[in-house]
């Protein structure tokens, strides 16, 4: 097996992306030794090393209707638009079964990238930190600040893992994968724009001060990120795989057609990459 990571940025619906990615690289029996996501990434990755064919469409596309997917119904009777309970235990435990034998079995590492709300640090979690409970390690790296509950795990308190390390690929350099897939769920030349909502982090997350910072200061360490991108992709460390049209779907996103359309855009463009990929990966 390739000495090579797989990168997989987040991004909420827009993550649909990665997944129609991820099933071309199911389709071609294409599996890395080290994967890291955040968020939709992670959430997305999952499936993928489960090797769940599928699973990721049907979860979120043909349920993104249901109203316990994702509803205002949810923000006022739970304080959290995604039905997280739904998402993170009726459907992987019951509807939608998680084979969650094949994922453990599985000789690929998956970190999980997650924010410490008290220190507003990433906290990254590999197989063996969360064993049995990788659910509550994805849900926590999906918690959306506002819209979404802090998740406990281990200690720690818990949102989103894009506030701190939206694309972690420095973590994969780190963790010893010189040479790396991303996998982007924006298009080419976007850059984040700073943030005006200080007043309603300050009153909302007041005891998590080091939270508020970092979620103030994202557009800076994710517009670095892309410059680091940017870099290694020049220097052939990195192969970049980013969507080829302009998007149309938003981070929350209830359109069954429009997801469908991004899937099939991460299956084509992944199908169109995939030589490049293959004499890249060869090199």
């Amino acid at each position: 097996m390739v000495n090579v990571g797989l990168v997989l940025e987040g991004g909420g619906m827009r993550g649909i992306y990665t997944a129609g990615v991820l099933e071309y690289f199911m389709d071609q029996n294409l599996y890395l030794p080290y994967v890291i996501g955040v968020s939709a990434g992670a959430c997305f990755g999952a499936s993928y090393l489960s090797r769940q064919k599928g699973r990721n469409k049907k979860v979120n596309i043909d349920y993104i209707t249901h109203p316990k997917y994702l509803s205002y119904k949810n923000f006022i009777k739970h304080r959290q638009l995604f039905g997280m309970d739904f998402l993170f235990d009726e459907i992987p435990n019951k509807i939608v079964p998680y084979d969650f034998q094949t994922f453990h079995s599985s000789t690929e590492e998956f970190v999980i990238t997650t924010t410490d709300c008290q220190t507003g640090l990433p906290v990254y979690y590999k197989k063996a930190d969360y064993e049995q409970d990788v659910l509550t390690v994805i849900r926590a790296s999906s918690s959306l600040p506002f819209i979404s509950p802090i998740v406990e795990f281990g200690g720690k308190l818990l949102l989103d893992g894009g506030i701190s390390d939206s694309i972690p690929i420095k973590k994969a350099e780190t963790d010893g994968f010189k040479r790396n897939i991303v996998i982007l769920t924006k298009n080419d030349f976007y850059k984040k724009k700073k943030s005006n909502i200080k007043w309603m982090l300050n009153r909302y997350y007041s005891q998590y001060p080091k939270l508020v910072e970092a979620v103030l200061s994202r557009y800076e360490m994710y517009n670095k990120t892309l410059e680091h991108i940017s870099e290694q992709e020049r220097s052939g460390n990195i192969f970049v795989l980013r969507p080829s049209k302009k998007l149309k779907v938003g981070r929350i996103e209830r359109n069954p057609k429009k997801l469908e359309e991004l899937y099939l855009l991460g299956i084509n463009d992944a199908k169109r990459s995939f030589l490049d990929l293959k004499s890249w990966l060869e090199s």
